[in-house]
């Protein structure tokens, strides 16, 4: 049985999935088919049920619901490791007088920004 993986290629997700992918656990009959992107298309994938397993965003939890189970494993959400809100330079003016680069619109990232910032409207999503 060929089960549809996707998982992003930030050096967690590579570490984690590593013997996996790499045949270095027995999976008996099982086979994966990995599909690397980034976490938008993930996070859009899995709202829409395409893959099997799925690494998702915490902000796409509630919408991939109807699809999916959450496993008992594999959370990466913490105080002081992102995301982060970086700058070139002292700001003039309030965040929400600027253009903010994120990296998708069912992000934890956009998410959280969303709270600390609802009055900000100049949101650019970009890959990441």
């Amino acid at each position: 049985m060929t089960i549809q993986l996707g998982f992003s290629p930030c050096p967690n997700d590579t570490f984690i999935f590593d013997a996996l992918v790499n045949g270095m656990i027995d999976t008996g009959s099982y086979d994966f088919k990995v599909h690397l992107e980034d976490v938008e298309t993930l996070n859009k994938w899995a709202i829409a049920g395409r893959l099997d397993v799925t690494k998702l965003s915490y902000a796409a939890l509630p919408p991939a619901l109807k699809h999916y189970q959450v496993l008992q494993h594999g959370s990466a959400l913490g105080r002081g490791v992102g995301p982060l809100l970086i700058r070139k330079a002292e700001l003039e003016q309030p965040v929400e007088a600027y253009d903010v680069a994120i990296p998708g619109e069912h992000t934890t990232a956009h998410l959280l920004f969303s709270l600390a910032y609802p009055n900000a409207t100049r949101k650019i999503f970009l890959r990441y």
